[in-house]
């Protein structure tokens, strides 16, 4: 009666995910588990969509100390792939298996999306600087007590130098793909990502 139910409860959804077959064969999660997830999201999206105010909504819960707004904002702008303003079901989950059970260079690739704002293939000094400002708010002043004003700048300036190999300006995607792998402070910094997440 399980799956029965299941199946019910899928059609009265506005969006219907496609067949968590077929979602188990393009992500990195068992059908259970994605009956688990399915329920979860159901249950803060009954509508089968979130739209990024939802999504703030649901992410400010997770950081009571800080404003994660901002990082929220970023966050939303990448699992949203199809740049239509709604995330659904698959977006989530795809996103999801990349961040808990990807290979270090999917991470990567999903982390360098997130860190491209304006979707053009590189990242410039702003746009790091706008995530790692909006990683410093949401964490809040009881995570990083210690840390001055210009904090974020100077973190950044360190990391972009080290990235940006041909001294160019920007940060392509190789380049931040070998920088990371090659920087242990990088990837530390990357894996606080994921508690992020």
């Amino acid at each position: 009666s399980d799956k029965i139910e299941d199946e019910l409860e899928m059609t009265t959804v506005c969006h219907r995910p496609e067949g968590l077959e077929q979602l188990e064969a393009q992500t990195n999660f068992t059908k259970r588990e994605l009956q688990v997830l399915y329920r979860g999201f159901k249950n803060e999206c009954p509508s089968g969509v979130v739209n990024e105010e939802t999504f703030k909504q649901i992410y400010a819960q997770f950081f009571p100390h800080g404003d994660a707004s901002m990082y929220a904002h970023y966050l939303f702008n990448a699992f949203d792939t199809a740049q239509n303003g709604s995330v659904k079901f698959e977006d989530f989950v795809m996103a999801l298996s990349i961040l808990l059970r990807g290979t270090v260079h999917e991470k990567l690739r999903w982390t360098f999306n997130l860190y491209d704002i304006n979707k053009d293939g590189h990242i410039n000094k702003e746009e790091m600087m706008d995530i790692v400002k909006a990683i410093y708010d949401m964490m809040g002043k009881y995570t990083y007590p210690v840390l001055k004003e210009d904090a974020p700048r100077q973190h950044v300036e360190v990391f972009f130098q080290k990235m940006d190999k041909n001294k160019d300006g920007v940060v392509t995607l190789d380049e931040f793909i070998e920088s990371c792998q090659e920087d242990d402070n990088i990837m530390r910094s990357l894996q606080l990502f994921e508690n992020v997440m």
